[in-house]
């Protein structure tokens, strides 16, 4: 039985003066996954999403959030949804103890906080003051908060921003563990890598608009099909026989390298198998698979805007 969706967005729309921040957006995301918004800065994610938590009133559309409306029952829904807080809405003085308790005073249902905090790895820190913590503290801190009422679903607005690797991987992992344990994530980015390592699926906006919508792998299959093998020999042979391949397009570069090109997702398999057959020495092999940010450029025809 598939999926029920615990987010429906269609049509929605919402300007701010003469600029049209959101058009005609729509979407739906299922019970269980991770579901990632991704663009450029200013491409109307945080827009979108605080109109499906409630926190920004659209001009226009329907959203469903739990089979709720986000404007109508709010106060209902704030009990079932987790938000990630922005470093602004903390005090600087404030403990990492006496945040959590703040928080779980809000909600009717609470998880155990001392537990929570032991799972972020932020149990030694609980004394410590919010200005103190580092970079990646706040932001395990920021998903204590938003995980406080054991939510259902839990929104993530450009968590890993200003990180280092390190950092921004640790927090991935917690995010593979909040679904793990059942729940629904919606989270933003433009960050292209932690979308196509985290998401099951992923809706591309740019400039306020809906561009597509699939899992990383559908969207880079659909759009960016082409796969490439660059390799070394001194078989002067190679070309030719490589270029046998069926769909394969061979050329050579500045350096002698032989380049392989073709659409077919067994292109290199293919082209191990024909080295092998005609036993083709190479000294150096090469693979070129396209990402998400290929996929970004050819949409939308620019670069990512950080």
């Amino acid at each position: 039985m598939p999926a029920q969706p615990v987010i429906q967005v269609a049509g929605l729309r919402k300007r701010y003066g003469s600029t049209v921040a959101v058009d005609d957006v729509s979407f739906e995301v299922y019970d269980g996954e991770i579901f990632g918004l991704i663009g450029p800065n200013g491409a109307g994610k945080t827009t979108t999403m605080e109109c499906v938590e409630g926190v920004r009133k659209s001009d226009s559309g329907r959203i469903s959030v739990l089979g709720l409306d986000p404007i109508k029952d709010v106060y209902a829904l704030q009990q079932r949804v987790g938000v990630q807080l922005q470093e602004a809405h903390l005090q600087k003085r404030i403990k990492v103890r006496e945040a959590v308790e703040l928080w779980a005073s809000l909600y009717r249902t609470k998880v155990d906080h001392e537990k929570l905090l032991g799972q972020l790895g932020l149990q030694d820190k609980r004394h410590a003051w919010f200005m103190t913590l580092s970079g990646g503290q706040k932001q395990r801190l920021f998903i204590a908060l938003a995980l406080i009422n054991d939510p259902e679903l839990v929104f993530l607005d450009e968590l890993t921003t200003g990180l280092d690797p390190q950092a921004r991987h640790a927090i991935w992992d917690l995010i593979r563990g909040i679904r793990a344990r059942g729940k629904t994530i919606f989270l933003t980015t433009h960050l292209m890598e932690e979308a196509e390592r985290l998401c099951d699926r992923v809706a591309i906006i740019d400039h306020g608009r809906i561009v597509d919508i699939n899992s990383p792998s559908g969207l880079i299959r659909r759009h960016c099909p082409e796969r490439t093998v660059i390799l070394t020999t001194d078989d002067a042979t190679a070309e030719a026989t490589l270029g046998a391949l069926a769909g394969a397009r061979v050329s050579r570069d500045d350096t002698g390298s032989v380049i392989v090109r073709g659409d077919a997702a067994d292109l290199m398999t293919g082209v191990i198998q024909c080295l092998a057959d005609h036993r083709i020495r190479v000294t150096d092999f090469q693979t070129v698979v396209p990402t998400l940010e290929d996929v970004f450029l050819k949409l939308t025809g620019h670069t990512i805007r950080s």
